[in-house]
């Protein structure tokens, strides 16, 4: 089943065309992963999907719905939740507020508080947070900010998760337990689309990678197949494909 459908997606920002007519599908239960440059327009299509932008051409379906022009909570409340490429957290409310709020007022429906704490505590304990409830979000270090934002997200109810740059700062160890992190998500029945830079983690972990230069989508396939491919390997990777090995 497709998900999440993208067709003919345009945004412009005055004579910059952010986001040139870009198209693909995502598939229940897959794990994409979004490859480009910075400035390929990767944050921007997750600001289109998610409500924070609208396009200026093009539309996005989820499941049976047409979901472009509809605001953020909107788009949460169907069923797809986001973290940000810069941590956005509540950072002077602790770590279980930040979830809370998140479980009791971010769903379709209105969690009473009693269902919206025991889910809370369970999210916290399923990105190994446990301990930390009571802790400032602020205080936390950058990779258990970037967990407890996929609490934050996870606590909405998703089906489609939208992962921006988990891994970024990270060092070795934190990007083997984000990647497992990740692997969990989708074993709860979640679909993830991300971005990545740490290549090593995003062609390992994904089933399918679409590539983003200049806005424009310039390949998708099996994570080895855009590894391969020309204008990825100049662009992306700074190599020179038909160079000598």
């Amino acid at each position: 089943m497709v998900l999440l459908e993208i067709k003919a997606l345009h945004k412009f920002f005055g004579g910059l065309t952010a986001t040139d007519n870009v198209s693909f599908g995502i598939r229940e239960g897959e794990i994409v992963g979004l490859i480009g440059p910075n400035g390929a327009g990767k944050t921007t299509l997750f600001n289109l999907i998610s409500g924070a932008l609208n396009p200026d051409k093009g539309t996005i379906r989820f499941k049976d719905d047409v979901i472009s022009g509809l605001k953020p909570y909107q788009i949460c409340r169907l069923g797809i939740a986001r973290t940000f490429q810069l941590v956005n957290l509540f950072e002077h409310m602790t770590v279980f507020e930040n979830v809370f709020m998140a479980a009791q007022f971010g769903g379709l429906r209105k969690t009473g508080r009693a269902d919206a704490k025991n889910q809370s505590l369970s999210l916290l304990e399923f990105v190994d947070l446990c301990g930390m409830e009571n802790v400032a979000a602020g205080d936390l270090t950058i990779a258990n900010q970037k967990r407890l934002e996929i609490a934050r997200a996870l606590a909405t109810g998703p089906q489609l998760l939208l992962l921006d740059e988990v891994m970024a700062g990270l060092n070795p160890t934190e990007v083997d337990q984000a990647v497992d992190l990740v692997k969990k998500i989708r074993d709860k029945n979640i679909t993830i689309f991300m971005i990545e830079h740490v290549m090593k983690a995003i062609m390992g972990i994904s089933d399918r990678i679409i590539a983003l230069h200049f806005g424009k989508k310039i390949t998708e396939g099996l994570p080895q197949e855009v590894a391969a491919h020309k204008t990825v390997l100049e662009v992306y990777l700074g190599l020179d494909s038909d160079a000598d090995a």
